[in-house]
């Protein structure tokens, strides 16, 4: 599975294992088929690395978090951008969807970790 232009930092796989997330340095998140690992679409909307990603529950959203200290939800549906999360003064390095989904635990190189309700 190709298609990055620069380094990947992570990837997940949903949790219906149906597709694979994958973030990079690129600014993008690409989706792929989780059985055949055929390339799906790219999300674009960060202006910088894409360091983490995570997976709600439903299978429906994906969060990023970025160099640009800013999240992002996107509607895996529809495959666009939903929410963006400013907040962060600097990079966010960690992220997580809480088990109910309706919260994002997100920290960062602001020494900061804040709590996101949906």
């Amino acid at each position: 599975m190709t298609g990055h232009q620069q380094l990947i930092n992570d990837v997940k796989f949903s949790p219906d294992a149906r597709l694979i997330a994958s973030a990079s340095f690129d600014k993008s998140i690409k989706l792929w088929d989780g059985r055949t690992g055929k390339f799906v679409t790219s999300l674009r909307g960060h202006v910088k690395a894409v360091y983490q990603i995570s997976w709600s529950a439903d299978n429906r959203l994906l969060v990023s978090g970025s160099a640009d200290s800013t999240l992002k939800v996107w509607d895996i549906i529809n495959k666009k951008l939903m929410i963006d999360l400013p907040g962060h003064e600097d990079e966010v390095y960690a992220l997580d969807w809480s088990p109910d989904g309706e919260k994002v635990g997100s920290g960062g190189k602001d020494k900061v970790l804040k709590l996101w309700k949906r």
